[in-house]
């Protein structure tokens, strides 16, 4: 076999890349994290603590790579697009408008007139 001086390097190195490669999936879990953050925040979700927990791992702020931060800002841009009316938040507050007394003595009378016209109800 290995003479104990290869072997102990050989351990060594070994030891040196599991080092290298948990540091690099403490980083990935870490930036996954930050992007459901993001994704909670935006959507006014409950945040987890384990979000926290692999950001405080990672050594807490965490540098999200290009594609991962290009998808948060473009999840942000479409929310500040919806704040310009244009979103689901638009119709629920058109929705507020509604007369709704009216819409209730409209769809009554709608009922009333089938009644009127169809012998089985």
């Amino acid at each position: 076999g290995m003479a104990r001086e290869e072997f102990e390097e050989y351990q060594r190195q070994l030891l040196e890349e599991k080092i290298e490669r948990d540091k690099a999936f403490a980083q990935r879990k870490a930036e996954r994290a930050t992007v459901r953050m993001h994704l909670r925040d935006k959507y006014h979700l409950a945040q987890d603590e384990r979000d926290d927990a692999q950001l405080h791992v990672a050594g807490g702020v965490v540098e999200l790579p290009q594609e991962l931060a290009g998808m948060v800002q473009s999840e942000e841009d479409e929310e500040e697009e919806d704040d310009d009316g244009t979103g689901a938040f638009a119709f629920l507050t058109k929705l507020r408008e509604v007369d709704l007394p009216a819409l209730r003595d409209r769809a009554l009378g709608t009922v009333d007139e089938v009644k009127e016209k169809c012998t089985l109800m």
